[in-house]
């Protein structure tokens, strides 16, 4: 079984274009989720903006800070729109008012995937980005994500640890995600998405399906012959 870790933040357009780009890349007609039956992913996580405030920051006001005063949310730049729609995304960037903060996400991931396995947290991923680029909502606000998360298991009970970091399980999940960003940083994640096959091969951005395919082929001859 080869392992594919996928470094991504739920608010970064190429993280998504990638997610459908590795679909692509992983199809086969012999598995019952459409995916090469000798692979599972696994999604880590990366900090697109570490330095926000928890409750995150209006759009605009980001956009300005990092642009100037011509920064406004209809800058997007063309290739992102061109690639997103290729893969058949349409990122209504129009509709997202702030920019989140999304630490308590990245604990929700890490929680499926120990709750209920990597197929629900790759459904939930895809959840993350659809709520952000499609529909304009604050992925940061605890009751947006306590919203999606609860067909994946989480209850009242466990809500304040997962979405707050609120005692022992919320301090255990905030360890295991500052751990995975420094993770990242020294297997030279300065961006994502990025991929780590089998804990070694390291595929930076967002590659065409046809450079995945071949890696993760790669990959999959080595790990399985070690």
């Amino acid at each position: 079984m080869l392992e594919i870790e996928i470094f991504s933040d739920a608010i970064c357009p190429w993280c998504f274009i990638g997610k459908r780009r590795l679909e692509k890349a992983l199809e086969s007609s012999s598995a019952e989720n459409g995916f090469d039956p000798e692979i599972r992913l696994r999604w880590r996580p990366y900090l697109l903006y570490p330095n926000l405030p928890l409750d995150g920051i209006d759009r605009n006001e980001l956009l300005r800070r990092r642009y100037g005063p011509r920064g406004d949310k209809g800058r997007v730049p063309a290739a992102i729109l061109t690639e997103a729609a290729q893969e058949n995304i349409e990122l209504r960037y129009d509709l997202i008012e702030r920019t989140p903060n999304t630490r308590a996400a990245h604990r929700l991931v890490a929680w499926v995937y120990g709750e209920s396995g990597w197929q629900a947290q790759h459904a939930l991923v895809e959840s993350l980005f659809q709520a952000y680029f499609c529909l304009g909502r604050d992925v940061g606000d605890t009751e947006v994500l306590y919203e999606l998360a609860k067909p994946y298991g989480l209850d009242q009970s466990t809500k304040g640890s997962v979405l707050t970091g609120e005692g022992d399980l919320g301090a255990e999940l905030d360890a295991e995600v500052d751990a995975q960003l420094e993770r990242g940083l020294d297997l030279g994640g300065s961006g994502v998405p990025g991929y780590v096959m089998g804990g070694g091969y390291v595929l930076p951005g967002a590659q065409s399906v046809d450079t995945m395919q071949a890696i993760v082929q790669r990959a999959k001859t080595k790990f399985s012959s070690a």
